[in-house]
């Protein structure tokens, strides 16, 4: 229809009264009325107390029982004891709770999961000591356990790597889970030093703790000169895709391959930031070039849509490194995405 008047008079009376939540789709009416109030407000992204993902945060009682009406349960894991290269991962909660606007609309999954789900921000991992490697572990392991004792979902952001392992311990208690893993590194070595629960070892620990199963576990993203120590992922069973090899496979073959690993079995989630090429995510203890772009990562995520998931982790933004706070960005973002990702996991649809 070519432009005219009598258009311009159709739009003015569509449009002219009309405030910022008044949507005429039907589709995007059924998110505005989620978030905008009357009159068009909703609330400003740089006021009020931060939280991840600008959830409503919900205190919990010393045995969580008072979060077993949420689907999802957001929380920081503030350790960084596990790291062999730069700390500061620790900082990493604190950070992505400062990042003022993610969502709250997945344009691509056409959800506002966080106004849609039943989600809260439920604090920090309580920790009896910040120099205890081992203790620390027990703590994050025992909280995580109250979570899916509760019949919550446990979505944490770290903190390093190694607090995949206890959270696995817990997810994957009565059965061992698949597992999504983006990531520049394996993480499946043996001790250094003596010290077996570093950062570099998590998922070689859950194998043989009997929490993860490697034959439905896929590594996406893998490169770097340390490869010649992560032989136990590919003689245990898991799928590896180096990040050599993306472009020429191609994302969604990728996905196609990673959705036949996992099957629909209940699968973990876990997104370490430096899968990300430093360009996009400088603030993380093991840069490794070559990597992911946001776009990249996004797809991926994506991908997973109908995913059984049961639970996730956003690990490894050391934001000390990043003045910019793109790699805050960038870990928000990915949270984000993959919380949207739950709105369609059968452990939720069933559950609701």
């Amino acid at each position: 229809m070519a432009w005219s008047l009598e258009r311009l008079e159709q739009l003015r009376e569509k449009f002219s009264d009309s405030t910022g939540g008044d949507m005429h789709d039907p589709k995007f009416r059924r998110i505005a009325e989620k978030i905008f109030s009357e009159g068009g407000h909703r609330p400003a992204p740089y006021a009020g107390m931060p939280t991840l993902l600008d959830a409503p945060h919900r205190e919990p009682d010393t045995d969580l029982t008072n979060i077993s009406d949420l689907d999802l349960a957001l929380y920081g894991v503030p350790m960084d004891l596990g790291v062999t290269n730069r700390n500061g991962a620790r900082f990493g909660p604190r950070s992505l709770r400062a990042i003022e606007r993610i969502g709250p609309y997945n344009d691509a999954l056409e959800c506002a999961p966080v106004h849609e789900l039943k989600v809260a921000d439920i604090g920090d991992v309580p920790f009896r000591s910040r120099f205890d490697l081992a203790l620390s572990h027990a703590d994050i392991e025992a909280f995580a356990d109250k979570i899916v004792k509760a019949g919550v979902i446990p979505v944490g952001v770290g903190g390093d790597h190694s607090v995949s392992h206890p959270i696995l311990k817990a997810v994957g208690r009565n059965a061992p889970v698949g597992m999504v893993h983006i990531d520049a590194h394996c993480d499946t070595s043996g001790s250094y030093e003596g010290e077996k629960f570093h950062h570099g070892g998590p998922f070689r620990n859950a194998v043989l703790d009997g929490v993860l199963d490697p034959e439905r576990t896929i590594q996406i993203g893998i490169r770097g000169s340390a490869g010649y120590i992560w032989e136990f992922s590919e003689m245990s069973g898991m799928s590896v895709v180096h990040a050599r090899d993306i472009n020429e496979a191609g994302i969604p073959e990728i996905i196609r391959k990673a959705r036949q690993v996992i099957g629909d079995g209940p699968t973990y989630f876990s997104f370490d930031i430096d899968s990300l090429d430093p360009a996009f995510a400088p603030g993380t203890g093991t840069p490794e070039a070559g990597g992911l772009t946001t776009r990249e990562a996004m797809e991926l995520i994506r991908g997973m849509k109908g995913a059984n998931l049961v639970g996730a982790d956003v690990v490894e933004v050391a934001p000390a490194y990043d003045p910019t706070t793109n790699t805050a960005q960038n870990g928000a973002q990915m949270l984000f995405e993959i919380v949207s990702l739950m709105m369609f996991s059968p452990s939720i649809s069933g559950k609701n």
